[in-house]
């Protein structure tokens, strides 16, 4: 039997339940990890997803998932209604637990293991600051933002807001000064925490930010910002100690969030415009957290206790927030980075999570460093092929990923999983579509389930995800969770319909985990959620005949050629980057021109072993620069596209090598890596203009 191991574990769980001890299955920090497990997901006999509503005259039928309860999605978690609730909840059962680490540096420099506070400890702390803040003047439903990159401080700054029933405003760490203090004084925030790195980032804002009364800041500052904040005028600034202190002497209750209080507004970085304020209530966090438990629990990968979380993706974005408040709840351990991307892969190795998450971005990385590494050896790479053939065959044989190839796993995979410190049992994929290629590699190598989710700020990250030993829904986002349902609706002008075999159209969500609108900005509210409720994703989806859901457009990051042929840019990029002489790719195009160009930026290695064989000197900036390099990832560039079986309209005609990656600092991505369009055009006009140019004379 297919599901024997999950039945036996039941087994085992009840009647340890009625003899009053532990399961086995039950884990404590204290107690070993969770061991890599057999359990494959339960599959509903009716199927994961059901027909709730007919469908309209431009709407397919309305989806849900078979795991919502009938009487209608749940806003709570294990009784509790509000983030506060479940924060407490945990340290009442978990309280020795390992709740919150890092990795402390020495008087010497160096970095040692990580060091840990238990949840008790750590909600010793949240009291105290949140009694400080009060002790400060803010009050209930005032807003309150933190900047700075993850730490514990930030998840103790955050808990306390939940405490105090302040609605939190995070502010990615890599904003520049115009954008933080748009956000500080649109979200109208009467303090900010800041980490002492971005202490300074903050101060070049301070005679503009209309609201701010307090700063509290933790790490060592630099003097010269001491001196700054010494003598500000009309703003009090405590380091995060001495607000500690002043509310450990003096500790107040506060009033409890209600369900419907605004926990946190969320700005989305956007590839546009200014940033727009997600409301999102708390009620809209808790229903998310169960739904997460629950459908992670029904497809075999429930989280526990005993796991550790890699914390590095910033808590600005909903993707790693609703994670790690996933964890608080299940009562899990959460590991901090140092901050830098240079040691990420030595606190991966010193932390040895369990759970990690990661964006296609992190993920292509180190599928195209493991791709290098098997193409420089003919003997390494036939193995890595043959295993990962017979492997992925397996899996779709039925086989779940702990029994399809334990011996190509001990030969080879393992190797890789290493690479994330061998202890990994859970992997998830969110902020934007895995490509197929990569996918694969990482279903089969990391010797794990993996799990990709769809999800936006507005649906508080995840919602939908697929299940990780369901093959059929290879190369999809899944199924709905149990928070919310959803249609396709037609979009004319890209030719898609909810009525066409498959069904194809915008997605429209609409649930108990959905936002409540844009703060300040009834217009756009409006303009993305419908009278019924729906929120209009602008993601273009097709059903599959197993009912999950596959993500295929977008519906703004379309263009029209002068011809009239239509471009769907995101796919054509996709496609280019499986080609491992590209680090980076962005295709242009518009409708005063009949075909596309694009900006590369190519793999340093790859192109230097070129340029030896091809007698091209010069550093990787200076081969760049060469003609002789531009008609070598043309080429490369046309050869893919033609494999692709692309379009003639879809082929790149020319391109510009850029040697400096497109990075979060330079504007040109957002904090989840996402190209900025708008940017990356301003950015890179004059050369862009050049090859239309050079293409017409």
């Amino acid at each position: 039997d297919r599901y024997g191991e999950r039945e036996r574990e039941r087994e085992i769980k009840a009647m340890a339940a009625d003899k009053g001890i532990a399961s086995e299955f039950r884990y404590s920090a204290k107690a070993p990890r969770p061991e890599q497990g057999v359990l494959r997901a339960m599959r509903p006999e009716e199927g994961w997803v059901c027909e709730a509503e007919p469908a309209n005259e431009t709407q397919g039928p309305l989806i849900r998932s078979t795991l919502q309860p009938k009487e209608g999605a749940s806003a709570t978690f294990q009784g509790c209604g509000s983030l506060s609730e479940i924060f407490e909840r945990s340290v009442s059962k978990y309280g020795d637990n390992a709740c919150l680490g890092l990795r402390l540096k020495g008087a010497d420099g160096t970095v040692g293991d990580y060091k840990w506070l238990t949840y008790r400890e750590v909600s010793e702390k949240v009291v105290a600051v949140s009694s400080g803040l009060m002790g400060e003047g803010v009050v209930a439903q005032n807003t309150v933002g933190v900047f700075g990159a993850n730490s514990p401080e930030w998840m103790m700054a955050m808990q306390a807001c939940n405490r105090a029933n302040i609605a939190c405003v995070p502010l990615y760490d890599t904003l520049g000064e115009n954008a933080v203090e748009y956000i500080l004084n649109h979200a109208e925030c009467k303090a900010v925490f800041v980490s002492a790195d971005k202490l300074g980032n903050l101060l070049k804002s301070k005679d503009n930010m209309s609201t701010v009364k307090l700063i509290v800041y933790w790490g060592e500052p630099k003097e010269e910002d001491k001196a700054t904040l010494a003598g500000l005028k009309s703003v009090k600034s405590y380091s995060f100690g001495e607000l500690l202190d002043l509310g450990a002497a003096s500790p107040k209750q506060g009033s409890k969030a209600k369900s419907t209080d605004v926990a946190t507004i969320m700005y989305t970085s956007g590839t546009t415009g200014d940033p727009k304020g997600v409301i999102l209530p708390h009620s809209a966090l808790v229903s998310e957290i169960n739904a997460v438990s629950v459908t992670l629990k029904a497809v075999g990968t429930e989280i526990s206790e005993g796991d550790v979380f890699f914390s590095y993706l910033p808590l600005a974005h909903i993707f790693d927030r609703m994670t790690e408040e996933l964890l608080i709840a299940m009562g899990g351990s959460i590991g901090y980075w140092q901050g830098s991307v240079k040691h990420i892969l030595e606190d991966v190795g010193a932390l040895k999570p369990t759970f990690f998450c990661g964006v296609p971005r992190i993920f292509d990385r180190i599928y195209s460093a493991v791709m290098a590494k098997m193409s420089s050896s003919f003997v390494a790479g036939l193995l890595y092929r043959i295993a990962m053939s017979r492997k992925f065959g397996a899996m779709k044989a039925g086989h779940s990923v702990f029994t399809a190839a334990p011996f190509m796993d001990k030969l080879i995979f393992n190797k890789v999983k290493a690479r994330l410190g061998g202890n990994v049992r859970i992997m998830i994929s969110g902020g934007a579509p895995l490509a197929p290629h990569v996918e694969k590699f990482l279903r089969v190598a990391m010797c794990c389930p993996v799990v990709q989710g769809y999800g936006l700020t507005e649906t508080c990250a995840a919602s939908f995800c697929a299940v990780p030993d369901d093959l059929s829904m290879f190369a999809t986002i899944g199924v709905p969770f149990p928070s919310v349902e959803y249609r396709l609706e037609a979009v004319p002008e890209m030719d898609y319909s909810p009525f066409d075999n498959p069904p194809r159209g915008e997605v429209l969500i609409r649930g108990t985990s959905v936002f409540t609108g844009y703060y300040k900005d009834e217009k756009q509210t409006k303009g993305a959620i419908d009278k019924d409720g729906y929120f209009h994703t602008g993601d273009v989806g097709e059903t599959q005949a197993t009912g999950a859901l596959k993500i295929i457009d977008r519906k703004k990051n379309i263009f029209k050629l002068s011809q009239g042929e239509y471009v769907a840019v995101e796919v054509l990029e996709s496609a280019y980057k499986k080609n491992l002489n590209m680090e980076q790719v962005w295709v242009y195009g518009n409708s005063f021109e009949n075909c596309v160009v694009a900006v590369v930026v190519p793999n340093e290695e790859k192109l230097m072993a070129w340029a030896k064989d091809a007698g091209v000197s010069g550093d990787y900036e200076a081969v760049c620069k060469t003609p002789e390099a531009n008609k070598m990832i043309l080429d490369e560039l046309k050869k893919t596209g033609k494999e692709g079986k692309m379009k003639g309209f879809e082929i790149v005609k020319a391109v510009h090598l850029e040697h400096t990656e497109f990075s979060v600092d330079a504007d040109l991505l957002t904090p989840t890596f996402k190209m900025r369009r708008p940017q990356l055009l301003k950015h890179y006009k004059t050369e862009i203009d050049a090859l239309y140019a050079n293409l017409k004379a």
